[in-house]
């Protein structure tokens, strides 16, 4: 496994925490923020799985 799949999941889940705790104080920038740390997260995680992909094809050539 990747190592940008792990920190990917590490900034969604950090990221969702962020936003849930804004949405529950009403704090709106907190809430985009930890919306956005997700997001980048998301993007993070999905890198990773690229990678993954490319080198167990890579094993199999």
């Amino acid at each position: 496994m990747d190592k940008d799949r792990v920190e990917g999941s590490l900034k969604q889940a950090g990221g969702a925490i962020k936003e849930n705790l804004g949405a529950a104080v009403g704090d709106k920038k907190m809430e985009a923020e930890g919306a956005a740390k997700r997001a980048e997260g998301k993007v993070q995680n999905a890198a990773g799985g690229v990678k993954d992909a490319v080198r167990d094809a890579a094993d199999k050539a």
